[in-house]
């Protein structure tokens, strides 16, 4: 039987050459085994292919699919620890590993967080401010929703949504043959309709637990999306200093209620009154955390392999202002990029995944600019990446990021 094997004891503090494991082989797999690595791990991925960005830097990728108990059991055998790179896989195998080793966060913060009607379930029993919203189960719940809400509003699937994808937004004004066409293109699953905020801007919060409860919280970044993709991130964010304290509270709040042992990452609304409203919950580390890994003493994935392993948690400091520029693959558009050009600005660092097809609006990859203001550091990683781009013009490049 599966959930036959005797659970290895593991100690307090797992030590340097031990054997992490990390569910997907993604971007996110990649960083945390480089980062693992440096600190002397061994790192095996579980990915659903052979060919992923993890397989550069881990010692072995399991291939196979994340929803076959017996095969990750099998991986489990070899770990120390395990823990997750995106939400996308069921909760339940990864209950049966935990019968093995470690899994950190737990199953049930996955089980939570993937799913949005879990999710704002969690957050309003726990009291955490979020955007008004109506689970609809039917056309007839959509409609009498939209009733309740008003329009302008966005409809979402409950799970397996991501930059945009499962998301419908009705804008003041649509009609009921609009919204009977979101309810068919979205699957006639369970959905979440959210009432639409007019917000001032976006930011999110990396933070981390540790498995003594101790929290060390990131400094919020702001975001500019474009297309539904994160397209740049910067801290420090210039919002004031009452916004920032609840955003990071609220982090360290939602990370202790949850239990998490590991990173994860709270998106917030911050209205144009000031007040702070919780988006979602990833209980991993985040594409607007990326500019840790240059801008601060340690960086999201060393905080996670410090977090899983009982390890003391690293300084959030930032040695910087930074900004965080996404490379898709439109940037491949007319050849390979201009690398050099890129890298000639002053500050500016790359980090390529490894991803072998550039494909439009697939993340290829990121470009980081320090500088001695947070301006100056976003003018200097949207030119690095115009340049690199060969276009000026670019669909991805955006003058009024402050905005």
């Amino acid at each position: 039987m599966v959930g036959s094997a005797e659970r290895k004891v593991t100690p307090a503090v797992i030590p340097p050459g031990a054997t992490l494991g990390v569910m997907g082989g993604g971007q996110l797999g990649a960083m945390f085994a480089m980062a693992a690595k440096r600190m002397g791990y061994r790192v095996e991925a579980f990915s659903d292919v052979a060919d992923c960005p993890a397989a550069h830097h881990c010692d072995r990728v399991h291939v196979g699919a994340y929803d076959d108990p017996a095969a990750l059991v099998a991986m489990a055998r070899g770990l120390d620890v395990l823990t997750f790179e995106f939400e996308n896989v069921s909760a339940e195998p990864l209950k049966a590993v935990a019968g093995l080793v470690p899994v950190r966060p737990a199953p049930e913060v996955l089980f939570t967080t993937q799913d949005r009607s879990r999710e704002k379930a969690f957050l309003v029993r726990e009291g955490f401010a979020c955007a008004p919203h109506r689970l609809v189960r039917s056309r007839e719940e959509l409609h009498a929703a939209v009733a309740a809400l008003g329009l302008p509003a966005v409809l979402k699937t409950a799970a397996f949504g991501y930059d945009g994808k499962g998301q419908r937004k009705f804008e003041a004004g649509a009609g009921p043959q609009g919204i009977d066409a979101a309810w068919e293109s979205l699957g006639r699953d369970v959905l979440v309709l959210e009432g639409w905020i007019e917000f001032d801007c976006e930011i999110s919060v990396v933070a981390a637990r540790g498995l003594d409860g101790s929290t060390a919280v990131f400094a919020p970044t702001r975001n500019h999306h474009s297309h539904h993709i994160l397209d740049i991130s910067s801290a420090p964010s210039g919002l004031p200093d009452a916004v920032l304290q609840s955003a990071r509270e609220m982090a360290a709040a939602v990370l202790e209620k949850l239990e998490v042992v590991g990173v994860a990452c709270v998106e917030f609304f911050v209205t144009r009154d000031g007040r702070v409203l919780v988006n979602e919950i990833a209980p991993r580390p985040h594409n607007s955390g990326h500019l840790t890994i240059a801008a601060c003493e340690t960086s999201q994935f060393e905080q996670q392999v410090r977090a899983i392993c009982g390890l003391p948690l690293g300084s959030t400091k930032q040695r910087a202002p930074a900004a965080m520029a996404n490379l898709l693959g439109d940037c491949w558009a007319n050849g390979e990029p201009d690398w050099a050009a890129a890298l000639s600005v002053p500050g500016v660092s790359l980090l390529l995944y490894g991803k072998s097809e550039p494909r439009p609006g697939r993340k290829m990859g990121h470009l980081t600019a320090l500088a001695d203001s947070v301006d100056e550091a976003i003018a200097n990683v949207t030119r690095a990446r115009s340049l690199a781009c060969r276009s000026t013009g670019a669909a991805h490049d955006r003058a009024a990021v402050r905005g």
